[in-house]
């Protein structure tokens, strides 16, 4: 209840200050017909029409929308407010694809680097700006994702981001949450950028089985993930168990044991059952990780374009248990915190077909 109390009042807060920023900020229309705050940004609409045609069937949230999530997470986390590692969100994902996807952590992302890197050299952005403009624009395509921001204006990558900078599925919580912190973010924030596994898949954790998704919504940005993380496990949806997996509630769809671990730690496991069913708190606590992502080790002079996002459907059900299961079925590791009245689906469990 108190993460819920405090998301309520940064919300209000965030909104009394873009109200007030609205009122003093003078609208330019660009020449497509489109307002924004700064002309600078006029250039992007065009590009983001682009990456939408080009990248996103048109604005599908399908696996390339998940994919460019991915990638952003990916480009920016290997990064250090230490310094002596790689240069946050710069696009050196992209730029010096060759190199980082080679790296354990970055297995499957070939395949979205391949697609966008022929868009990415027909717009004339730096790296780092087509890959975290792409990431804003799929996630948008998400029913339930908040309007992420984007900054515009970093500079080209200088070189690759190290190796092993990139948290795995087979780490433990211990150093998941010091990679995080050597990056900058609190544990909080940790699971704050773990929402997005409600729209994404696996490919490498199990190579029988790429595309295999993480929750039973994976074409909703919704708390469905938070909830089947915490249900008891039977089965492997592939062959059997790999490393980085733990048995699964559902056919179909793959436990992280790294997201499973992380639900049941004393240090995350509070802030990782608060989301379940709190729609506006992860949409809140996600996006606020996002921004501090999303410019990680760039300039303080990139220009804020965050008007050139499409707007998200909203999501506006509650999420429920999936057929079959039921409050009994949930491994509960914050019992200090009521877990929320779920409504209960009759019937056996369903097979989630791979994305």
């Amino acid at each position: 209840m108190a993460f819920a109390r405090l998301s309520a009042l940064v919300t209000i807060a965030l909104a009394a200050t873009q109200i007030a920023s609205a009122a003093l900020t003078k609208r330019v229309t660009c020449a497509s017909g489109h307002v924004t705050a700064n002309a600078a940004c006029c250039a992007l609409f065009p590009i983001v029409d682009q990456i939408q045609q080009d990248l996103f069937d048109g604005g599908e949230c399908g696996e390339e929308a998940h994919s460019a999530l991915r990638l952003s997470f990916h480009d920016a986390i290997g990064f250090s407010i230490r310094g002596g590692k790689g240069g946050g969100a710069d696009g050196s994902i992209l730029a010096f694809n060759q190199t980082e996807t080679a790296f354990h952590a970055n297995g499957g992302i070939d395949d979205i680097t391949a697609r966008q890197f022929p868009v990415f050299l027909e717009t004339g952005l730096t790296a780092g700006d087509f890959v975290h403009l792409a990431a804003a624009i799929g996630t948008a395509n998400c029913p339930g994702a908040p309007r992420l921001e984007f900054k515009f204006g970093r500079p080209a990558p200088k070189a690759p981001a190290p190796d092993k900078t990139i948290p795995e599925p087979t780490d433990s919580v211990t150093s998941i949450l010091a990679r995080f912190a050597d990056a900058g973010f609190s544990p909080q924030e940790a699971v704050a950028l773990l929402a997005s596994h409600t729209i994404a898949a696996a490919d490498v954790v199990d190579v029988t089985i790429p595309g295999t998704p993480f929750d039973s919504t994976v074409g909703t940005f919704d708390s469905q993930v938070f909830l089947e993380v915490l249900l008891k496990g039977s089965l492997f949806p592939g062959n059997g168990s790999q490393p980085g997996e733990v048995l699964s509630p559902l056919h179909g769809e793959m436990r992280l044991q790294s997201d499973f671990a992380i639900s049941q730690d004393p240090r995350t496991a509070c802030f990782w059952q608060a989301m379940i069913n709190n729609q506006q708190l992860m949409m809140a606590e996600f996006k606020a990780a996002m921004a501090k992502l999303q410019v990680l080790g760039q300039p303080r002079t990139l220009i804020d374009c965050s008007d050139v996002v499409p707007v998200p459907k909203p999501f506006t059900s509650a999420i429920k248990f999936p057929a079959s299961f039921s409050r009994k079925d949930v491994q509960i590791a914050c019992p200090e915190l009521p877990f929320p009245n779920l409504a209960t689906v009759a019937g056996p469990a369903p097979t989630i077909p791979p994305v």
